[in-house]
């Protein structure tokens, strides 16, 4: 029997970003993966939104995203498109990078920072107890783990294994995505539908193209086939467009669904397993390395023992309502997507708000991720929010919040007067002299006073601001990172 740290479920980007978060805290861990590797079927993703983008760039990787990619500077509700250049983050836009490309690069770094990967293996069950879960793998192994986590996808066999109960809403509608060639030239562009949006456009190949249709749900029993793409085809356009080979074909629903709890005992869920959606809006695989990132810093103080079990029970309580509101926002897209009468007035009127300012840059930043506030009781606004991305003066030269981010742990920023303050306590944290002249801005709040000092999370969310001699201080320490 080999002994982990914590097992991962599933090596798609929420697992992956996990594992990542882990090995910076020395953590160790494994990821177990069906795939015998990173490759990719089809599309899938289409791109990351800014919180996303700012979690990458948190852990200083996200220029080799960037770089694969390209930058847009507007995002859609519903179809309906709007400008996000004026959200105050450095990636105020959309990252156009597929997921086919995103993915295996995620999974170079997770590789880099030495993460095992069990491949062509899956979970087949596994049992817990007070002490460790045990872990039965495919190939007739067992793994003894401290935690186990479920980055299985919707179909999670963590998360029923577990029995947790899967809310929601059934689907009512059915999309058939494929990336397929033609031998014909297809008819590029997007038409509304009485169910939703539909239509081809290029794949990411540029050598192929990528088919949306959409119709009635009905019950499945297996992935849909060459011949059923063609009939789709046949009924939207007349023609297949000479189709000759499909290179991926899948479905997908407006089922929306989320784990009633995010954690039993010694078994977590994340990404996927806790919560699917449409995928309106782009949200789902940034919602899931989100997840991952507020996971694995508690997870690895638990392990470490320099925080109680309890700590992990903040994961569910802030990212719980997250992901609900992701649900909400998607489903509300579904409806405005819809090409009836009565959809297309609710569209005229969206489009109409959208187009003034405050409705507009609300609606911007809760796609992307820029509006999360996890409730950690009152105080200053920043409290319980992402910390902005200053540009910052050290005794050391110039720096970004985001730099000292880098190795993935908390940070105690003071930016009044230089201070005495003993940090010895809590060794992990990172105590910073810094200087800042600009303005405090949040998405959707605005300008607001510049604190005293503040207390960074690994995540990049403010967990206290105060001066230094503020008594809770030493509190938020404690309760947030233990005590070394």
């Amino acid at each position: 029997m080999t002994e982990n740290a914590v097992v991962i479920a599933g090596g798609g980007p929420t697992g992956l970003m996990l594992a990542a978060e882990l090995a910076l805290a020395e953590v160790d861990v494994v990821i177990v993966e069906r795939r015998a590797n990173q490759h990719v079927d089809g599309s899938r993703a289409g791109g990351l939104l800014s919180r996303t983008i700012e979690v990458l760039d948190q852990r200083g990787v996200a220029e080799r995203f960037i770089g694969a990619g390209y930058t847009v500077p507007t995002h859609g509700f519903g179809g309906i498109r709007f400008d996000i250049s004026d959200l105050p983050t450095r990636h105020n836009y959309v990252l156009a990078l597929w997921q086919s490309k995103f993915e295996p690069m995620l999974a170079d770094w997770v590789t880099e920072l030495g993460v095992p990967f069990l491949r062509s293996r899956g979970v087949m069950g596994f049992t817990q107890d007070d002490d460790a879960v045990h872990v039965q793998l495919s190939d007739d192994t067992t793994l003894r783990a401290d935690y186990l986590v479920g980055c299985d996808g919707g179909r999670s066999l963590i998360r029923k294994t577990v029995g947790i109960e899967f809310a929601g809403l059934d689907a009512s509608t059915s999309w058939m995505i494929a990336e397929a060639q033609m031998d014909g030239e297809p008819e590029y562009g997007f038409r509304p539908h009485s169910l939703g949006t539909q239509g081809i456009g290029k794949a990411a190949d540029e050598k192929s193209v990528r088919i949306l249709l959409v119709e009635p749900y009905t019950e499945h029993a297996s992935e849909p086939t060459m011949d059923d793409l063609r009939e789709g085809l046949i009924g939207v356009y007349g023609t297949d467009f000479g189709l000759r080979s499909a290179s991926w074909i899948s479905r997908f629903t407006d089922m929306a669904r989320q784990a009633a709890s995010y954690r039993n005992g010694r078994v977590l869920l994340a990404g996927d397993a806790a919560h699917i959606h449409p995928p309106q809006g782009g949200q789902g695989m940034g919602t899931g390395i989100q997840d991952a990132v507020n996971l694995g810093w508690k997870l690895a103080q638990v392990i470490n023992k320099t925080s109680p079990a309890t700590l992990l029970d903040t994961y569910h309580t802030e990212r719980h309502p997250v992901a609900a509101r992701v649900l909400q926002n998607t489903m509300a897209q579904v409806a405005l997507g819809r090409g009836d009468d009565r959809s297309r007035a609710l569209s005229d009127t969206m489009t109409e708000l959208l187009s003034m300012d405050e409705p507009r840059t609300h609606i911007a930043a809760m796609l992307c991720g820029l509006d999360i506030h996890y409730d950690l009781g009152e105080g200053h606004p920043l409290l319980g929010r992402r910390m902005p991305d200053l540009d910052l003066t050290t005794a050391d030269g110039p720096t970004r919040v985001f730099t000292l981010l880098h190795d993935a742990r908390p940070v105690l920023l003071n930016l009044g007067e230089a201070s005495g303050f003993d940090i010895s306590p809590w060794a992990r944290v990172r105590f910073i002299d810094a200087m800042y002249d600009g303005v405090w801005e949040l998405p959707i709040i605005g300008e607001v006073a510049a604190p005293p000092a503040v207390l960074i999370r690994p995540d990049g969310h403010v967990a206290w601001t105060g001066e230094l001699t503020d008594r809770a201080l030493p509190r938020a320490l404690t309760t947030w990172f233990g005590h070394s």
